[in-house]
């Protein structure tokens, strides 16, 4: 399957350094699938985007501007103690490593993290302890104030745990709280360390629970809309892409941007394109198009979100800053069936171009972004006065 002279070669702007992978480690990487073959046929002639041309029309553009004043969501964190929740909250937003996290203690009380998110979207992150006396609290003294104006919560449970009934009463008793003061509220349930569970047991352990978390929200009156699931562990990419799901439900303007990118990979003729948000390298959304669509690989965004990461440690280890401060300019893998490419779209994300094995489409692409760069400005929204960021 993977019989090529084709050499993969990967560019790190940020350090000058180039690296050689060969084919089959590119893909494996970056999770594409190597058995296409598309564009069996010659390529279109490359587009360039001209000065006059727009990626949304006004009336996109006038969602945009409502858009606007939807900045800050309250986010709730909650679980059991022990279960997680600090350290995904870590790994995801203060760039943690998960072999780190064993360091980090307990959380007292209520923990508030304010967190500027593509600059329009302000996390406004409440991780609250998990501790008996502090949940008791949550519930009786401070009900109203946890509990109002909620956009979503986040409930973490330990899959390990050997209390699986006081865990449930525990989140029975909070979305009861939640159903009293923020009805429309958007429930994450992640099932929480599923490492620690032997892979022929996962899915019917999983099942299970699920089943016992989704009575539980029928008969509290939250409905399945309402609810998602999702099994994670920080040991792999299941953590990123819990989040992500959580990001994009948050994000206000996010089928404007899907309407963007949509006609900018049509401009480009690219298989696919993906947005990441660049401190957290969280995916914002995505636009696959053509035989893309059937690629194997449905963890490929989070595959690449954890290896920026791994990368962002890597350079910050090397220059001795701060990981949350360092970035790259741009990334390229090229082999015989495709050619890839991320780099900065606005000054919070990065976008991520894959397109067929051509030389002439490839920079054409590249050319494109650079020039797309001023319509993607309304992506980050965030008001400013005086050169200040306002809140």
């Amino acid at each position: 399957m993977y019989r090529t002279s084709w050499p993969a070669r990967v560019r790190l702007a940020r350090d000058g350094a180039t690296s050689n992978l060969g084919r089959c480690d590119a893909l494996a990487l970056l999770g594409i699938a190597p058995i296409y073959r598309p564009y069996l046929s010659l390529p279109r002639r490359p587009r360039i985007l001209t000065v006059s041309s727009s990626l949304h029309p006004l009336s996109l553009r006038r969602k945009m501007e409502r858009s606007r004043r939807q900045k800050q969501r309250k986010v709730l964190l909650m679980g059991r103690s022990g279960a997680g929740k600090s350290s995904m909250r870590s790994i995801i937003f203060s760039n943690y490593v998960a072999k780190d996290v064993r360091r980090l203690g307990a959380t007292v009380d209520v923990e508030h993290s304010n967190i500027r998110f593509m600059g329009n979207l302000m996390l406004n992150l409440w991780d609250c302890g998990g501790q008996d006396s502090f949940v008791e609290s949550y519930l009786t003294n401070q009900r109203s104030h946890v509990f109002s104006s909620v956009a979503v919560l986040i409930f973490v449970f330990d899959i390990s745990s050997k209390e699986a009934n006081a865990d449930l009463l525990g989140f029975s008793s909070t979305i009861r709280a939640l159903q009293e003061f923020s009805p429309n509220s958007k429930i994450f349930v992640l099932i929480h360390k599923m490492d620690l569970v032997p892979t022929d047991q996962r899915s019917r352990i999983l099942s299970q629970r699920t089943a016992d978390v989704r009575a539980t929200c029928i008969d509290e009156g939250f409905h399945d809309q309402q609810v998602e699931f999702w099994a994670t562990s920080i040991w792999d990419q299941s953590l990123y892409r819990a989040w992500t799901q959580v990001i994009y439900f948050l994000v206000p303007n996010a089928t404007v941007i899907e309407n963007m990118l949509r006609k900018l990979a049509e401009l480009l003729d690219a298989r696919e394109l993906i947005l990441y948000e660049r401190t957290t390298c969280l995916v914002v959304t995505h636009i696959t198009r053509g035989v893309e669509t059937r690629n194997p690989y449905a963890d490929r965004f989070e595959r690449i979100s954890s290896i920026l990461k791994t990368h962002k440690h890597s350079m910050a280890k090397h220059t001795g800053t701060n990981a949350s401060e360092v970035s790259f300019a741009e990334m390229q893998i090229k082999t015989g069936d495709f050619m890839f490419f991320i780099t900065r779209l606005t000054e919070n994300t990065n976008i991520a171009v894959v397109m067929p094995g051509d030389e002439a489409a490839f920079n054409a692409a590249r050319i494109n972004v650079q020039l797309a760069r001023r319509e993607f400005e309304h992506l980050d929204i965030a008001e400013k006065k005086g050169g200040k960021e306002t809140q």
